[in-house]
């Protein structure tokens, strides 16, 4: 998974599952939503997050890129 810091402070561009690019526009909102329902004990679940039609699997790769941002 690739993700780019965009110029603007909140926002980050994220690939899903599929490949296709998707602009997140408010990445702290995001982070903590993934972190609230895709995780447990601070582990992510495996589970598959749907944002505007685009997939994310939340998984040890996802949740450190997320977290990175």
């Amino acid at each position: 998974m690739q993700s780019l810091p965009l110029p603007h402070q909140f926002m980050a561009k994220l690939t899903d599952i599929y490949g296709n690019e998707y602009i997140v526009q408010d990445i702290k909102a995001f982070k903590e939503h993934i972190i609230m329902y895709h995780t447990y004990n601070g582990k992510p679940d495996g589970s598959i997050h749907e944002e505007n039609g685009y997939y994310f699997r939340i998984d040890d790769k996802f949740l450190k890129t997320i977290q990175n941002l």
